[in-house]
């Protein structure tokens, strides 16, 4: 399938919207005649930014954060949205300073992903900060973060921790040891 060959949307309608999420509904038309109905979290393209800060050579810093969708406490790299008129970059180095208190001033980015893109269109950018240096401005967070040092060397046993588990903290891990040279 080439990208002409995408379904035509016949008509888009909001079926459900709160104060965070707007439900759209599609009402498609492939290219084979098929008609089907999708729903999908209609998003405002704003795109985020996630993290994997190196302290050293050999120490990632996480951040341990409260995850409404699990009611749970996550482990992962710091993240979150990129504001309107913010470049990526800029919004990695503020999210940095938000969440761990630190600046980077070397920035490599790694990879753009998805999350379950067959029903939302959120799109993050993946980095990582090298050269960090003391620097905070306040954040949106309800409560202060933990900030969790983790060996480079260790990442089976981080791995193996049950609150690190959000996917896109692992891909962003494997990203990282990938431009690192490393191998887990």
């Amino acid at each position: 399938m080439s990208k002409s060959d995408k379904p035509k949307i016949l008509a888009a309608e909001v079926v459900a919207q709160s104060r965070l999420f707007t439900v759209e509904q599609l009402d498609l038309r492939f290219s084979n005649g098929a008609h089907r109905r999708y729903e999908r979290m209609k998003g405002a393209n704003r795109g985020a930014v996630m993290v994997v800060p190196m302290l050293d050579a050999e120490t990632m810093l996480l951040v341990r954060e409260y995850a409404a969708g699990t009611h749970s406490y996550e482990l992962g790299f710091p993240k979150g949205l990129i504001d309107p008129g913010e470049e990526m970059l800029m919004a990695a180095n503020r999210e940095l300073q938000e969440e761990i208190g630190y600046a980077a001033r070397e920035l490599t980015h790694l990879m753009q992903v998805s999350l379950a893109p067959g029903y939302f269109a959120s799109r993050m950018e993946i980095l990582l900060a090298r050269d960090l240096f003391p620097s905070r401005l306040e954040g949106d967070e309800p409560e202060p973060l933990e900030l969790v040092p983790w060996s480079i060397h260790e990442v089976d046993k981080l791995l193996q921790q049950q609150d690190f588990s959000e996917s896109r903290s692992i891909s962003a891990l494997f990203l990282a040891l990938k431009q690192l040279k490393l191998t887990p």
